[in-house]
């Protein structure tokens, strides 16, 4: 089964912070907004894997879309 979760990408002072929309509590830094995807992509691959041995249900997911927040 798959589901798929909104990520949010916002830029910071020090490179760009991502989180899930639907599971806040998945977030992550990064330099780049590569390595910030790949992070959260394993955050995101540790907290289901957590949720699993502990028997507890994951959120439902949204829709496949990735924002990206760039300061104007």
């Amino acid at each position: 089964m798959t589901i798929s979760y909104t990520a949010k990408y916002t830029r910071t002072g020090s490179g760009y912070t991502g989180q899930l929309v639907e599971w806040p509590e998945v977030v992550t830094e990064g330099k780049t907004i590569e390595e910030c995807r790949e992070l959260l992509r394993d955050a995101l691959r540790e907290m289901v894997e957590a949720y699993r041995q502990q028997g507890r249900e994951m959120p439902p997911g949204g829709h496949l879309l990735e924002q990206v927040l760039v300061e104007a």
